[in-house]
């Protein structure tokens, strides 16, 4: 199984080059891509029962011709289906190719959600389907379409046929009424029946929790000592005392709990959680005036440039009057800068190093490095982090998330980590109200949009794409920036920034924004984090039902930053899910409730790649499965010796080998 994908016919040179970018070299990896969710295509229903914001599968036939309308970059193709019961519009963006195949009569199973455009109901960039029942969808992979993707999954899993060992013991498997390890890989991708189907993720999901929780209590029981740094009693006071604010209560026991970290003879791993605006940052900033005073450097790692400079110049402003030195590395720094930078950093001048990704590179040497801190902790892999922690002599490290995780999901994800939570914010900040925006209600918001502008306020869109795609039906970022550019807002300054772009120019974008030389900004989640503009008072969230609640909260905490009243506007229709958000800004309820209803796993998406394998994020279950294989570990690791416990563990070590390589066999 471990051959290469060119291996696969139809994969040539340039496709197996696009599965390299995304992590997948073998044909046992492209078999662990699994589905990020599934299309069900085995009962179309009639036209008249289509509900906005719901996906179906429609059989339908097309009624009169094509009309074709261009705006700038995008080509907007509408048609008109029917069935026996209605006749609704469809619309597709930059598909030229489908008026040459939709002549009047085809009959077509489209796949897509219904929304209010103009008073109508429309299917927005639907799906044409050929096959029927559960049908896989992948996470999009640039360089390689769809049904390719469908197409090669299926090939990898022809030639795996049959060749999964299964490697858990049968009286577990047995224990937890586990399925077959061949059964639950095919039925995973192309499932036989939903039952099959819940019955593969549950095997899936059970092997690859279990085996995850039992290497991060391997890495955890070895322990290793760490930088021990030893400062005065009233160091964390002092530091409390130059502020020109008063700190919460919660930031003093939270710096309490790191100061006792960093004073021990074992290295601190501690994740800092806090909801958006709890003053995180301050703790961090604490810490490395701590290590400072213990005479040792400190790191601080941000997963944006713009994040980091940011974090830069409040890092300036707060510690430099202490008598630290504040520095920045980042990616876009001029050769001469670089150097300037590695020189200061290894000889110790900066006491604070500041910046991106740049801090972990080759070449980056450290003079007495004491603290690692990483901000936006979700952003980055385990890998990432240590990388940055190996740039010293185990220095203790700090992770910071403004991601609300419920405690039990943080012991479990995050067993390797001591966790300490900011449950309290500083006052003066500004409630930000929320509402959930039909339709039929976008106009009479445009207008909001455009007096809240007058008032000199700035406003941000957020879309879940960048450009059309085939396999997601939703309003994309190029898509919006045109229509308000053009037509619903021309009047106004808007920019564009989106993950495709060059960081220089998606960097100069955000700025503009942020220095108010822009009214509008639309954008994808890449302003999720690292843009504090206090003067944007609307957050305009676009397609809001295709977000989780989690995110759409983050989403929410970029506005509210500044002494104006804000607004977060949902544009969907109303669900009892987008009620919820509506009605509570604690992120921790929120992430509780996001955890109910999407699965544990749907909470982080991919971005914990580093930590769980093989796509599983989006396979993790319920609350009810992680408690099942939380147990177990625990059960497992209290009888080492046992058979059974022998060979779990051994697989653990096998399936996370690069994080426990240092990590000595008990």
């Amino acid at each position: 199984m471990d051959i290469s994908l060119s291996q696969i016919r139809g994969i040539g040179p340039a496709r197996v080059k696009a599965f390299e970018a995304a992590g997948i070299r073998t044909v046992r990896e492209l078999t662990m891509f699994l589905p990020r969710e599934y299309r069900d295509l085995s009962s179309p229903v009639p036209l008249a029962t289509l509900k906005p914001g719901e996906a179906a599968a429609v059989r339908v036939r097309v009624a009169g011709e094509v009309s074709e309308r261009r705006a700038k970059r995008l080509l907007i193709t509408k048609l008109y289906v029917t069935d026996d019961t209605d006749t609704v519009q469809v619309v597709w963006y930059n598909q030229p190719w489908l008026k040459k195949q939709m002549p009047a009569g085809r009959e077509l199973l489209l796949y897509g959600k219904a929304e209010f455009r103009q008073g109508y109901l429309s299917l927005i960039s639907p799906t044409i389907e050929q096959d029927q029942g559960l049908i896989p969808v992948y996470r999009s992979i640039p360089g390689i379409p769809p049904k390719a993707l469908r197409q090669s999954v299926e090939a990898a899993l022809k030639l795996c046929e049959g060749q999964w060992p299964d490697e858990l013991p049968e009286a577990l498997r047995r224990r937890y009424g586990l399925c077959e390890r061949n059964f639950a890989m095919r039925n995973a991708h192309f499932p036989d029946s939903p039952e099959a189907l819940e019955a593969a993720r549950r095997r899936i999901a059970f092997e690859e929790l279990l085996l995850y929780q039992i290497a991060l209590r391997l890495f955890r029981s070895s322990g290793r000592s760490g930088v021990k740094i030893a400062f005065d009693d009233g160091a964390a006071e002092a530091f409390w005392g130059r502020l020109p604010f008063e700190p919460t209560a919660a930031q003093r026991r939270v710096l309490s709990e790191v100061a006792a970290d960093l004073r021990s003879e074992r290295a601190m791993a501690r994740m800092v959680q806090g909801d958006v605006g709890s003053g995180k940052t301050v703790i961090a900033f604490a810490a490395m005036a701590l290590s400072h005073a213990g005479g040792w450097q400190s790191a601080l790692m941000a997963p944006t440039e713009v994040l980091a400079r940011q974090h830069y110049e409040a890092a300036r402003r707060l510690l430099e009057p202490m008598g630290m030195k504040a520095g920045l590395l980042v990616g876009s720094l001029t050769p001469k800068q670089h150097r300037l930078a590695h020189e200061a950093i290894a000889a110790g001048e900066w006491d604070a190093v500041i910046g991106t990704h740049a801090l972990i590179t080759e070449g980056v040497e450290y003079r007495r490095l004491g603290l690692v801190v990483t901000d936006e902790q979700h952003r980055f892999g385990v890998r990432q982090r240590t990388l940055l922690s190996e740039k010293g002599d185990a220095p203790n490290v700090l992770v910071m998330s403004a991601t609300p995780i419920p405690r039990t999901l943080s012991l479990i994800l995050y067993g390797d980590l001591d966790i300490s939570i900011v449950d309290e914010l500083p006052p003066g900040r500004t409630p930000v109200s929320t509402r959930i925006v039909p339709e039929a209600k976008r106009e009479a918001m445009y207008g909001f949009l455009r007096q809240e502008v007058k008032k000199g306020r700035q406003v941000y869109f957020v879309c879940p794409l960048v450009e059309e795609s085939e396999a997601v039906e939703a309003l994309p970022a190029e898509a919006v920036y045109e229509d308000l550019r053009t037509n619903r807002l021309s009047e106004l300054r808007i920019e564009l920034v989106h993950g495709r772009m060059k960081s220089a120019d998606k960097d100069a974008a955000l700025e503009r924004f942020r220095a108010g030389e822009a009214d509008v900004l639309v954008s994808t989640t890449v302003i999720e984090v690292g843009v504090n503009v206090p003067n944007a008072t609307v957050m305009v969230i676009e397609n809001a039902e295709r977000f989780g609640l989690a995110q759409l909260h983050q989403l929410r905490g970029r506005v509210g930053r500044g002494a104006h009243a804000s607004w977060c506007f949902l544009m969907a229709e109303p669900n009892s899910r987008l009620k919820f958000l509506a009605s509570t800004t604690d992120g921790f309820k929120i992430a509780q409730k996001d955890m109910e209803l999407r699965g544990p796993g749907e909470l982080f998406g991919t971005r914990q790649s580093g930590t769980l394998s093989g796509g599983i994020g989006s396979l993790a279950g319920d609350a009810e499965l992680l408690k099942l294989t939380h147990d177990e570990a625990r059960s497992l690791m209290a009888r080492p010796d046992a058979p059974d416990a022998q060979a779990v563990i051994a697989l653990a070590r096998q399936r996370f080998a690069e994080r426990l390589k240092d990590v000595a066999i008990n």
